[in-house]
């Protein structure tokens, strides 16, 4: 259940990531931020990352082996990385609907799973 946990809490993690460093390019969706100068919108940007923050670091702890979780330190980078490329991916097309998924984001998420393999594959 650690494992799920940590997975859970680096998705609402990634949220709040993907929110406060891209969501404010979202001026044409949300006309309040344009009207934010560039210290406003950095301030929001960090009160988003705090809860980045808040919910990154108890889902490192839990899910690393070095306090009781199932993954090594490679393991949760690369849970990181995927989750961190899928939330993004998804807010990207259908909050922001910024970009349309093309083959070669496929292609691509093909060679994340590929990596997820080589570094939970035990040699």
């Amino acid at each position: 259940m650690r494992g799920i946990y940590s997975i859970l809490l680096l998705i609402v993690s990634n949220v709040f990531m993907t929110l406060a460093w891209y969501g404010h390019l979202q001026v044409k969706q949300w006309p309040a931020l344009a009207k934010l100068s560039l210290f406003g919108v950095i301030f929001l940007s960090w009160g988003l990352a705090l809860f980045e923050y808040v919910f990154q670091v108890p889902a490192n702890r839990i899910g690393s082996e070095e306090t009781g979780g199932p993954f090594t330190l490679f393991q949760l980078k690369i849970i990181q990385e995927v989750v961190s490329l899928t939330v993004f991916t998804l807010m990207a097309v259908y909050l922001f609907k910024t970009d349309k998924l093309a083959w070669n984001h496929l292609v691509g998420f093909i060679f994340l799973v590929i990596a997820v393999f080589f570094i939970f594959k035990k040699w």
